[in-house]
């Protein structure tokens, strides 16, 4: 009887035992003096750190645009190109000239019987100017340049030399009813500008002391024989005008004409602007 009564008992122990279980929730440590005893909130990860660049490579750097155009896109700007910057924009500098060159020059200005006389050294800032500068009253001796024009030495040369050895036996042969010539009509020596009086690009040889423009040519009889376009003209008047402006090249680095462009419908533009290899524009 004890026996059983023992039995029953262990299994009354093992029944309570497999009912029990554990509180959902667990006791909280005490807290310290001054603190709650709630739960700390969930500690925070650092935050990512942004990629470093390569070594040896760098970041490019951001491109600069400009106000945006007529579609509302922003225009890139970059730097500006020669044909479009201003004279001032341009820093240009005044020619240094040789001593020694400039007296051989004037020599054989001399030679020639070029009238001219120097005149002090012009500086019209941005580059304008010439170091030796000459003004030029007749051309040879009885042709006088007209108005006086100003410019270096080796433009005088070289208008000597053409109008003696090409212009005035090209005008007996085309205008021999008209005597000789007594003035060439210059239209622009040297004046401070850029070419063909434009806001921006290229300075113009005038602006150096290196070019002329010539209008016409005045003789001792009859009308002045202007530079117009006579590309079409069979006349002698029209052969002399071609002959002249081929024959330019000889002596001039630069020679424009009437059928050059629109700019020079009404003159010669002739300059001494020296290239690499000696290279001439004749148009």
């Amino acid at each position: 009887m004890k026996n059983i009564i023992v039995i029953l008992a262990a299994l009354s122990c093992i029944g309570l035992l497999t009912s029990a279980r554990l509180p959902d929730t667990g006791p909280f440590p005490a807290a310290r003096p001054g603190e709650s005893n709630t739960a700390a909130p969930a500690p925070q990860l650092p935050p990512i750190p942004e990629p470093k660049p390569e070594r040896g490579k760098t970041e490019a750097p951001p491109i600069k645009q400009g106000p945006p155009n007529s579609s509302g896109v922003p225009e890139k700007q970059g730097p500006k190109l020669p044909s479009q910057q201003t004279l001032e924009e341009q820093h240009l500098t005044i020619a240094a000239e040789s001593d020694a060159e400039h007296s051989q020059c004037e020599r054989e200005l001399q030679v020639l019987g070029v009238v001219f006389k120097d005149i002090p050294r012009i500086d019209d800032g941005n580059g304008c100017g010439i170091d030796k500068p000459i003004k030029v009253s007749e051309a040879l001796p009885g042709i006088k340049l007209q108005p006086e024009a100003v410019f270096r030495c080796p433009v005088a040369l070289a208008l000597a030399r053409w109008m003696k050895e090409s212009v005035i036996p090209a005008a007996s042969a085309a205008a021999m009813d008209q005597g000789r010539i007594v003035a060439v009509n210059q239209a622009s020596s040297y004046i401070c500008r850029l070419r063909n009086g434009a806001e921006t690009g290229k300075v113009s040889e005038h602006a150096r002391g290196n070019a002329i423009d010539i209008a016409s040519f005045s003789f001792e009889k009859g009308k002045d024989i202007a530079v117009q376009p006579r590309r079409e003209d069979s006349t002698l008047i029209g052969a002399f005008q071609r002959t002249i402006s081929a024959a330019g090249c000889l002596y001039f680095m630069t020679v424009l004409d009437p059928e050059s462009d629109a700019a020079h419908e009404t003159h010669f533009h002739l300059d001494v602007l020296e290239r690499n290899g000696g290279y001439r524009y004749c148009h």
